[in-house]
């Protein structure tokens, strides 16, 4: 979490409930990708507060095009394929996207 030290307490909870990392659950079920959505959008959460969305973007744009299948697969599964579809809050956000993610976006919708 030295990357993104907003995503501190989250994970710590999400380890503690777990029993250690479950990186599907930690996107798409604890809200790493709602946080993302809702820093975004411009709405502030107790747990992401000041959290820079496009920073995150970009680490998850190069964690998409030099990862391993399982990364790619989380981010795909549990972030790309969880963003708001046409019409809600938020829905803009893939206009911000990388290459990666922007080929992902089109492959998973």
């Amino acid at each position: 979490m030295e990357r993104f030290p907003e995503f501190g307490e989250m994970y710590e909870c999400h380890l503690a409930n777990n029993g250690g990392l479950l990186p599907h659950v930690f996107f798409a079920v604890d809200g790493v990708t709602e946080e993302v959505v809702s820093a975004y959008s411009g709405r502030v959460s107790e747990w992401t507060e000041g959290l820079d969305w496009r920073a995150v973007l970009g680490f998850l744009e190069g964690a998409y095009i030099e990862g391993d299948g399982e990364a790619r697969g989380v981010i795909a599964v549990s972030f790309v394929h969880r963003l708001p579809w046409p019409g809600q809050i938020g829905e803009r956000i893939v206009g911000d996207f990388g290459p990666g993610l922007a080929e992902c976006h089109r492959d998973v919708r």
